[in-house]
Parts: C-alpha cells; sequence; structure tokens
C-alpha cells in the first residue's frame, strides 16, 4: 500500500481536525507497535484507517450496516459515534483492497475494544485513546501506563470510557463491557480482585 497516496485519499476525506487527529494516531500507534513488538506495518495501516469512515453520512453508514452480513445489525441500535470503524473494516477491502484480518478487526474494534483483543487491537484502542491531542480526566494516566504494559493501559481505558457512559446514562456497547470484563481478568488476574 503507498502510504503517501493513502494520505492524500484521508486528506481529502476527512475533515482537517479529524485529518490531524488521524496522523497523531498514526504516530502513537507506530511508537506503541515499536514498544511492544508489534508490526508496524500493520499498525501505521490500521492507525491511518481507523476514522476511514467517521465523516461519512449517517445514512449510508447505516445502510452498509444493513447490508453487509459482517457487520451486526445491532450496531444499528448503539449511537452512532460507534458506527464508523467496523464500516471501515468492509470499505477499505473494497477501496484499497485490504484484506488483513488483524488490520481490519483492530479498526472494527478501535472504539469499542472486545474480549481477547490482539495486541494490534490494544495498540488502535489504546493509540485512539491516549494520542497527544486528547486532553479529558484520566488520560495522562493511561499515557503513562502505556510506556510500560499495553494491557493494563488498555484496562484503564476502557474503564475509563465505561464509567463515563454510565456517568451520562448512556448505553454501553455489549463489546465495551466484554473488553473491560476481559482486560480485568488478564490484569488482576480472576474474579476475586477486591
Amino acid at each position: 500500500m503507498d502510504i503517501e497516496n493513502l494520505k492524500v485519499d484521508l486528506k481529502e476525506r476527512l475533515t482537517g481536525g479529524r485529518y490531524e487527529h488521524t496522523l497523531r494516531v498514526t504516530d502513537t500507534a507506530i511508537k506503541l507497535a515499536e514498544n511492544f513488538g508489534e508490526s508496524v506495518e500493520n499498525a501505521k495501516i490500521a492507525a491511518l484507517l481507523h476514522d476511514y469512515c467517521k465523516c461519512d453520512p449517517l445514512e449510508d453508514m447505516k445502510q452498509t450496516i444493513e447490508s453487509d452480513s459482517n457487520l451486526p445489525d445491532s450496531l444499528l441500535s448503539f449511537h452512532h459515534e460507534l458506527w464508523h470503524g467496523p464500516v471501515a473494516s468492509v470499505r477499505i477491502e473494497e477501496k484499497y483492497g485490504v484484506t488483513n484480518q488483524a488490520v481490519k478487526d483492530a479498526i472494527f474494534f478501535h472504539t469499542t475494544g472486545r474480549a481477547n483483543m490482539t495486541k494490534l487491537d490494544k495498540i488502535i484502542f489504546l493509540a485512539d485513546y491516549t494520542e497527544p491531542g486528547r486532553n479529558f480526566p484520566g488520560v495522562d494516566e493511561v499515557r503513562a501506563t502505556a510506556e510500560t504494559d499495553l494491557t493494563k493501559a488498555c484496562y484503564q481505558a476502557a474503564r475509563n470510557t465505561v464509567r463515563f457512559l454510565m456517568e451520562k446514562n448512556n448505553t454501553v456497547y455489549p463489546d465495551s463491557f466484554h473488553a473491560y470484563n476481559d482486560l480485568n481478568q488478564q490484569v488482576f488476574g480472576g474474579i476475586e480482585n477486591g
């Protein structure tokens, strides 16, 4: 894949702020991949394409969810902010021929996480959460943890996200709960963690 041509496409497709966010996520993902022994190439491609559909019309994303058998219809019952990752995981194959399932999964789950996240899943999830332009309560703690412990940092990010959504009385997509529970077990090692 020609990265420079991809960046040109993304610059035309995304808003200025979203494009700059994408570049910061990519830089963060590359550093995490280098730190934790993951394919830098896969991290770079997944990070560049993670918000590929973020600026698409909602009706277009809805039609893709309804028509593609690889996407769960249940997405439509949750906030549309969750749609762009799964839709992008389908459209990048159509547009760029991306068939690497690990890359597609990292894009699909970058907003919600999931149980049994791969290292690449964790890197994209965390890079999106901690990129330098992000500024919200708890992000500095997650950034600091991400220096040495990828799984614990993902647990902190998942915990913060679930807590934030619940405090706002928002629904929480099931994969977010599954991610939290699985990461909690990985970090704390079992049911009785005090």
